[in-house]
């Protein structure tokens, strides 16, 4: 059994850029993540023979976003799923929550296979670093287990504040810092005493601690964050992992 400990949160509203903000980009940013392996990855899973075999947490984690969204009322004209890999939430909504719904994600295989709803959608492929939306676009922006992957999460979230209209709503879901703690700390104690050292073989999360504070500086207002620890069964080959 391993655990997973998604953080949820959702954050409202437009503020004023916060004085002294600078995008983590640059020469000196760490980029953890090859996002070009990360696309192919991505493209692999969505294009295996009965991808849902697999999906079982991507499914939860995108209903429980839409039951989130549900307490919200209000109609959303214009939404958006960031990472919508074969769409997980909007499934779980009908119309009368969403009346449009546009699906982004880096994998091209993932939109050509994406699960049915009753809301009209269409598919735009984008990686979630570098949004291709104008500002004050989206009512609404839902992300389920995307935004660990991404290199520079500050500038993520500023975009993602940036094409929200000024009253409108971001839900996401990602995996937190505990995540994986158990698995962690055995592969690094096992390689200690094998090799005398360690290295990584397991994805760095964002500190539910530190999400607060980043929203903040991307502009939002009216945070709420919530941390959920579970533990689920992995299936032996999970390849919609990515």
């Amino acid at each position: 059994l391993l655990p997973w400990r998604p953080c949820w949160g959702a954050w409202s509203g437009r503020l004023a850029p916060v004085a002294g903000w600078r995008p983590a980009s640059g020469p000196g940013a760490l980029s953890p993540f090859d996002r070009r392996l990360k696309r192919k990855q991505k493209n692999w899973a969505a294009a295996q023979p009965e991808p849902e075999r697999c999906e079982y947490l991507r499914e939860e984690v995108g209903g429980r976003i839409a039951d989130r969204v549900f307490d919200i009322s209000r109609t959303f004209s214009l939404a958006l799923d960031l990472g919508c890999g074969r769409s997980y939430i909007a499934q779980h909504l009908n119309k009368d929550v969403v009346e449009r719904f546009c699906q982004a994600d880096l994998a091209e295989n993932a939109l050509k296979n994406v699960i049915e709803s009753e809301i009209p959608t269409f598919s735009v492929v984008a990686d979630e670093e570098f949004l291709p939306f104008k500002e004050n676009t989206f009512e609404l922006v839902v992300s389920s287990l995307s935004l660990h992957w991404v290199n520079d999460l500050p500038k993520a979230l500023h975009e993602i504040h940036q094409i929200l209209k000024p009253d409108g709503v971001f839900v996401g879901a990602m995996f937190g810092g505990d995540t994986l703690y158990e698995l962690r700390c055995s592969l690094q104690l096992a390689e200690l005493e094998r090799e005398g050292g360690f290295s990584p073989h397991v994805s760095p999360f964002t500190a539910v601690n530190d999400l607060g504070h980043l929203l903040g500086r991307a502009g939002f207002n009216t945070l709420t964050v919530v941390t959920i620890n579970s533990q689920e069964g992995t299936a032996q080959n999970t390849p919609t992992g990515y």
